[in-house]
């Protein structure tokens, strides 16, 4: 194998393994993309290197740059981890009850954290960061949440990955965050056969699900409304925080040592098996499970696990 010429080069190309044992329909078939093998850690790492790289082909972006960003974990690490390799700055809007390892791996790759209310979750770091942009005009705000480049980057990578990998499927089953990975996956698939279908997964209203979010919590992404996310979208599944642990655990089972929104995605792939006669479900594993340990999620009493996740953003 020939050597790479940058650790931004292993950016996407995840593999794509096959889990049906979980399945509860034998003729369902589910395959999981671990995107935990991206070098940041995270699905994130893609729309991070492809809003940076479309923000330096525009001018926005110029050596030395500070960037700005609200996230709540992938997000901030992926751009944190691309800045370093790049040499700009990086100032990540974080919610203060996030977990330690979130915090920490900022702090590897030499983010600024800049706290927001914990009570006010994701949608609090959105705010506060749209505050500091409008004040600091000289700060590159990238927003994810708005930036088309995001589901860009899934409509050029992942989507056409699974696709490659896997034109067999019938079902693509993604957690409803950003919402760039759906997007984009889905209207790739959509476009090579229409009658692929996509679901959502979101947690109950209120509650906190490891990086995801319900779109009747009074946010809704920008890019979901201009790419037409509810037209693209066949279904959206609740799943809460019991069935993400649970799921999470199941996983294990079979060797995958994902995080809880995978957990949580497994859950939707499922019930999405118990729903149909037959087909191929595929989803993503976003991250793996190291950054997660602090949870118990695989150890603790399930109660004592499901409690702190009302506490403590794990995502």
């Amino acid at each position: 194998m020939a050597p790479y010429r940058s650790i931004l080069d292993l950016i996407g190309n995840t593999p794509l393994v096959d889990v049906s044992a979980l399945s509860p329909n034998p003729n369902v078939e589910i395959y999981v993309k671990l995107e935990g093998q991206n070098p940041g850690g995270s699905v994130k790492d893609r729309p991070a290197l492809a809003m940076i790289e479309d923000a330096e082909k525009s001018g926005l972006l110029r050596a030395g740059a500070t960037l700005l960003e609200p996230s709540s974990g992938n997000t901030g690490i992926g751009l944190a981890m691309v800045c370093r390799v790049k040499g700009y700055r990086l100032k990540v809007v974080l919610p203060a009850n996030v977990s330690a390892e979130r915090r920490q791996l900022l702090e590897v790759w030499g983010a600024e954290i800049i706290e927001s209310p914990g009570s006010e979750g994701s949608n609090g770091a959105v705010r506060r960061a749209r505050q500091l942009a409008g004040e600091h005009p000289e700060w590159v705000f990238l927003y994810q949440y708005g930036n088309l480049a995001n589901p860009k980057a899934h409509y050029e990578s992942t989507g056409p990955e699974i696709w490659r990998d896997c034109p067999e499927v019938t079902h693509f089953v993604a957690g409803l965050g950003t919402s760039g990975t759906l997007l984009g996956v889905g209207r790739f698939l959509k476009e090579r056969n229409p009658e692929v279908q996509v679901w959502a997964i979101e947690p109950p209203a209120g509650e906190l699900v490891d990086g995801l979010r319900n779109l009747d919590d009074g946010y809704i992404p920008p890019i979901f409304i201009e790419e037409g996310g509810e037209e693209l979208l066949d279904r959206k599944t609740v799943v809460g925080p019991r069935d993400s642990i649970i799921w999470t655990r199941r996983l294990a089972d079979v060797g995958i040592f994902a995080g809880i929104s995978s957990g949580a995605v497994m859950a939707g792939a499922a019930r999405c098996a118990t729903q149909i006669e037959r087909g191929v479900v595929v989803f993503l594993a976003a991250d793996g499970g190291w950054k997660y340990l602090s949870t118990g999620a695989w150890t603790g009493d399930i109660d004592d696990v499901v409690e702190r996740a009302k506490r403590i953003i794990y995502f």
